[in-house]
């Protein structure tokens, strides 16, 4: 994922970020209270970099392990530090794997 260096975001980047609708993340602000943007003029919702995580969290547990909103919430409560590290070793780990294809190609392309 990218680095994070603005103190705000809008719900439009977050969206991007996470890929998903920004309707899901509206609906997940609802669902779970560990989500609570700050809101500005006209109801602009401005995220910060710790709402992201926790919004990348959630898409883990509910998008990529499958589990329900209510499951996912109690995982949330019990165990939230432990998804956060293994969320950092899937990162870690795509960064890898894009930088080895990457390299697969390359080295595909030179003609010796």
């Amino acid at each position: 994922m990218e680095d994070l260096d603005k103190k705000y975001y809008r719900i439009g980047d977050v969206a991007e970020f996470i890929g998903v609708p920004e309707s899901t993340i509206r609906y997940w602000e609802q669902e779970f209270t560990e989500v609570s943007p700050k809101r500005v003029s006209r109801n602009v919702r401005l995220y910060t970099p710790d709402d992201i995580q926790t919004l990348r969290i959630i898409h883990y547990l509910l998008k990529v392990r499958g589990l329900r909103i209510e499951a996912a919430k109690t995982q949330m409560q019990m165990n939230r530090k432990n998804i956060s590290r293994r969320l950092k070793v899937l990162d870690e780990l795509t960064e890898v794997r894009d930088e080895l294809t990457v390299m697969l190609k390359t080295l595909g392309k030179r003609k010796d």
